[in-house]
């Protein structure tokens, strides 16, 4: 089984908004400036399922829909238990129907509740005739829900952030048309005030992984110092890794146990190793057509790779037999061959 493995944004991102503090806090950074409002141990898992059927006189349509995330905050109060529902959206990419697709859970979560209340009413006992055609009381209320969007892309989120900023609307008819917000936080750039340390670090890392102002071996070598220095969880690690789309060799990190940056990092680098590759195979292409030789191709391969190699590992401060060790590692080539990189790439790259 090979030991590099993808770590699915999706995946990775539920599991570690699963944990109840960080859920939480993430929630009381977003909608109350930081304020303890909600609590963890307030906090529920629901069935993230938001599938339902849209009803029409003439047929139904069904429609299919899954969270990311949901759970529900249950409040004692002098009044009794009060209830809210807190959905978590993760996207890696802008989606600019994001406004639509909030709007499309929100409703899922209120038709659920709605179906579930109805089959209380199979027959008009204790009903009048509009709440027996109506499936529900006049008393009867549900649960408020309240989605959050959580943007880890590198670009600016340029998309809209209502249904308005979806539609073409004269000014004059805008208060006319109901609109639909959506509460959005962008990993590469907020002033949330979080209070769980893992939240923290989480943000942090993101913000120096995702700035593109900041050159990317200066990025880098920031993201592996903070790291480092505050002894970073391997999930949170993960998720980073995770949310930016990176490649990990999980196996060896689960073995060694540790934070290593050199190895979790590896694929943050990645565009430099792509181009390196990129610029060897069709230096490669060339001088196998030149020649007419196939290992024109194979050594410009090899060759553009060990050059993103190199490169990446004076960018994460690893020492030249570090280096060795992984030219010999990843190439499969001798301690001899992986010198002779060293010293054509090495000096090009310090």
């Amino acid at each position: 089984m090979a030991k590099a493995q993808d770590l699915k944004p999706d995946t990775v991102l539920k599991n570690y908004w699963n944990d109840n503090e960080q859920f939480a806090d993430l929630f009381n950074a977003a909608l109350f400036e930081g304020r303890q409002v909600i609590r963890s141990e307030e906090l529920a898992d629901v069935d993230t399922e938001e599938s339902s059927v849209m009803e029409h006189r003439d047929y139904a349509e069904s429609i299919r829909a899954s969270r990311d995330s949901i759970k529900v905050c249950k409040k004692s109060t002098a009044y009794g238990v009060e209830l809210v529902m807190l959905g978590l959206e993760s996207q890696e990419h802008i989606h600019y129907g994001m406004p639509m697709r909030v709007m499309g859970y929100d409703y899922g979560t209120y038709k659920k509740q709605y179906d579930s209340n109805a089959r209380k009413y199979q027959s008009r006992d204790g009903l009048d005739d509009d709440e027996y055609l109506s499936r529900m009381k006049r008393t009867d209320k549900f649960t408020p829900v309240i989605t959050i969007v959580v943007y880890y892309g590198e670009k600016p989120w340029d998309g809209a952030v209502s249904l308005h900023g979806m539609l073409n609307i004269p000014e004059e008819m805008k208060r006319l048309v109901n609109d639909y917000k959506m509460m959005l936080v962008e990993a590469r750039q907020n002033n949330l005030t979080f209070h769980n340390m893992n939240n923290v670090h989480l943000f942090h890392m993101l913000e120096l992984v995702l700035d593109k102002n900041m050159p990317r071996n200066e990025s880098k070598e920031k993201v592996i110092k903070y790291a480092r220095e505050y002894g970073i969880d391997k999930t949170v690690i993960m998720t980073v890794a995770g949310a930016t789309n990176c490649k990990i060799d999980y196996n060896a990190f689960a073995e060694r146990g540790d934070a290593d940056m050199c190895t979790l990092f590896d694929e943050i680098a990645k565009e430099s190793e792509a181009k390196g590759r990129a610029k060897g195979k069709a230096e490669g292409k060339a001088e196998g057509k030149a020649e007419g030789k196939a290992e024109g191709r194979a050594e410009g391969k090899a060759e553009g790779k060990a050059e993103g190699i190199i490169e990446t590992g004076y960018d994460f401060g690893l020492s030249e037999n570090d280096i060795l060790e992984r030219l010999q590692n990843k190439l499969k080539v001798s301690l001899q061959t992986a010198r002779e990189y060293l010293e054509m790439y090495g000096k090009q790259t310090v």
